[in-house]
């Protein structure tokens, strides 16, 4: 899985085969050099959001995929996994609602996950 958009939408997947709510992908190439893409999804307790990240980490280490760093697993209020080119964020709603990563990067492009599984 060498490709930044096609790990997003694996972990995008990933979360949504756990259940995470409102799952979306930014697509940050054009507007920053911190990563080429953001997953952002919301989990509605800390055992979720663990359970998101886990799954996530499980299925990229099976590829031989493994990330250059992680915050937030022990609290679980916003876990994040830096996979270099694509960072996924894990939020609780409250959470997600106070730090809005969606309205900081409004002008970046979104891949909405959700509707592309129905």
């Amino acid at each position: 899985m060498k490709n930044s958009k096609k790990k997003a939408v694996r972990a995008a997947e990933i979360a949504l085969d756990k259940k995470a709510k409102d799952t979306v992908i930014l697509d940050l190439r054009d507007l920053s050099s911190i990563a080429d893409y953001f997953v952002i999804c919301s989990g509605e307790n800390p055992a979720q959001i663990r359970a998101i990240a886990e799954a996530v980490q499980e299925n990229f280490s099976k590829a031989k995929i493994f990330p250059a760093g992680k915050e937030g697993l022990d609290f679980a209020r916003w876990a994040l996994i830096d996979y270099g080119d694509m960072v996924i964020h894990i939020f609780d709603e409250e959470t997600r609602a106070y730090y809005d990563l969606e309205k900081l990067w409004i002008d970046a492009p979104r891949i909405e996950v959700e509707k592309k599984r129905r």
